[in-house]
């Protein structure tokens, strides 16, 4: 039977999933943890067993040597050369990649260029996909781009307000993130309403350790919060979302810092949740003590709020909306956030049914019966997501393998 791999190298996490062809099943599944430290978490779920354990990987070819190794180990596959494709997330695709394509060395350069709009992200996933090109040379690449789903945003929503030189020049515009998220369920959402979606308006709230709102018609991707970077949009855990620029440079001066790398990297590690708490990035814990903490009450209060602004606007953008889709970490497993952001909306008929959003598990509505739009938790599955656009553009058996690189050769 043949595998398929799918992989998001991070840089300082390398996750994954096997899955079986045809069926599309998960075989087994991990992750490293701390990667690049010496105190590395290994883990890997195969058959109801999980195994972890901490040693010393340093390097993504490590990590990917690390995985294959116990896949062989514990019978998950038999040989290497099961694992005939390997898919992998990419943060950043520019307005060269408007869909997911096969790996060659010309895409691995590209993706290498592109580094500048994803200095934490591209390079780690060009490291993953130089280990797979080393220990698995049989297996065809695949890479999926957050950036591709949100190549449909017309120039009004992509194009900032700066000389439009800069946009011609230096391609400075928005791209936005987890469009892989984004993409997988709002096809979701429609299947599981058993509407078109081609007639559906749509907002989508990633809401993880980073976060985006986007505004979904006709399933095409029409305005997004995330921006130039992933670093724009909303208070997430670490990050400081939309701010005045002319506060960069004011914070430099009293912070007496030379390097804007070093400002980007406060606005990236030190600031939303954490920032603004002091305690923690992690809404469960600011959660906790909201009635006795005034610093993590104010913290989620801006979090719910900007959250609000941009499904508010983006209601307008849209002329209506007919789904609002809570996924990822916070927005799948956290109805105590869910209801204070859809409270806000009342004054539009839009009504959480109380039990539902309370006991809600998997994909599940949780509007009330009279609300004037559906309201949905729907976990998100990128790997899934990815694992089909392998079989899109792969198939599911080896025979056309040379037939696909070829293709591929020509066309990038």
């Amino acid at each position: 039977m043949s595998k398929v791999l799918i992989v998001n190298s991070g840089s300082s996490t390398f996750k994954w999933k096997l899955y079986g062809l045809p069926d599309e099943n998960v075989i087994s599944e991990g992750m490293v943890d701390r990667l690049g430290q010496v105190n590395s978490v290994f883990e890997i779920n195969f058959n109801g067993d999980k195994i972890r354990k901490n040693e010393t990987i340093l390097t993504h070819e490590t990590a990917v040597k690390e995985t294959l190794q116990m896949l062989l180990k514990i019978n998950a596959i038999k040989s290497l050369d099961e694992i005939s494709r390997v898919g992998h997330r990419v943060v950043a695709g520019g307005t060269i990649f408007k869909d997911s394509v096969v790996i060659t060395p010309k895409v691995v350069q590209q993706i290498s260029d592109l580094s500048e709009l994803a200095p934490l992200h591209n390079p780690s996933q060009v490291a993953g996909i130089k280990a797979f090109e080393k220990l698995l040379p049989k297996a065809i690449q695949v890479a999926a781009f957050d950036t591709s789903f949100h190549q449909t945003m017309k120039p009004v929503n992509y194009l900032y307000s700066v000389p439009y030189e800069y946009y011609k020049k230096y391609g400075v515009r928005k791209f936005g993130a987890q469009g892989i998220s984004h993409r997988y369920v709002s096809n979701m959402a429609a299947d599981y309403l058993n509407k078109p979606i081609e007639d559906m308006k749509i907002i989508s709230c990633h809401l993880g350790s980073g976060a985006s709102i986007d505004a979904i018609s006709g399933g095409k991707s029409v305005d997004t919060s995330m921006g130039f970077t992933p670093e724009s949009g909303l208070t997430m855990s670490t990050r400081a979302g939309d701010i005045d620029p002319s506060l960069v440079a004011f914070l430099m001066e009293k912070l007496k810092i030379d390097k804007v790398e070093d400002m980007v990297k406060i606005l990236n590690n030190d600031s939303g949740l954490l920032g603004l708490s002091g305690l923690s990035p992690d809404l469960r814990d600011l959660l906790a003590v909201k009635d006795t903490n005034e610093r993590a009450n104010i913290a989620i209060q801006i979090y719910v709020n900007r959250i609000v602004k941009y499904i508010g606007s983006y209601i307008a953008l849209l002329n209506g909306i007919d789904a609002l889709i809570f996924i990822a970490g916070t927005g799948a497993n956290n109805p105590e956030i869910r209801s204070m952001i859809v409270d806000s909306f009342r004054y539009l008929g839009i009504k959480l049914d109380k039990k539902t959003n309370k006991e809600s598990k998997g994909i599940n509505k949780i509007s009330a019966k009279d609300s004037t739009c559906d309201v949905l938790v729907i976990p998100t599955n990128e790997e899934l997501m990815i694992l089909k656009d392998v079989i899109r553009l792969t198939g599911t058996t080896d025979e056309n393998d040379e037939q696909v690189i070829e293709k591929e050769e020509v066309t990038n």
